[in-house]
């Protein structure tokens, strides 16, 4: 078996494109192992709902597309990437409660930071950004521990 798995795809930076990257991500991810009911696929759904969302609203037009990358390396780590083709690095915003929105950054930033993982961005070459998670496959994979076991060690 080869050392990784990567899988890709390139969708047009239009609302409907959030679900379609969901369903595309849930897919792969269960080729490789991750069941589609395991609470890591959850999070990782929520995670790239969030990203495209981002890609889709905050590049004002300058991304006619965004592609959703995933790499699996030697079932260890996930890798996830949204490229998108605005070069501004994305930000989080302060919390406000008259703002219905900039808290999506803050919740990707945190269901990696919860599953032993991290957010970075890198520029592309093409001078746009890729917003990457990198979480750890085996916990992701592994599922919530059984009832009855839980802090039985």
């Amino acid at each position: 078996m080869a050392d990784h798995q990567e899988a890709s795809v390139t969708l047009p930076s239009e609302p409907a494109s959030v679900s379609v990257a969901r369903g595309y991500v849930t897919g792969v991810l269960a080729d490789w192992g991750l069941p589609k009911d395991a609470p890591a696929a959850d999070a990782v759904r929520l995670i790239v709902s969030e990203l495209a969302t981002n890609a889709i609203r905050h590049t004002g037009g300058r991304s006619p597309d965004f592609t959703v990358g995933l790499r699996l390396d030697e079932h260890e780590w996930l890798r996830l990437g949204i490229t998108d083709g605005h070069p501004r690095r994305p930000r989080r915003l302060p919390p406000a409660p008259d703002r219905d929105n900039g808290r999506g950054l803050l919740i990707v930033a945190h269901l990696a930071a919860e599953a032993g993982g991290c957010v970075t961005v890198e520029p592309t070459a093409e001078g746009g950004k890729t917003v990457w998670i990198a979480l750890p496959w085996r916990t992701a994979a592994a599922g919530p521990e059984p009832a009855g076991e839980a802090g039985a060690r």
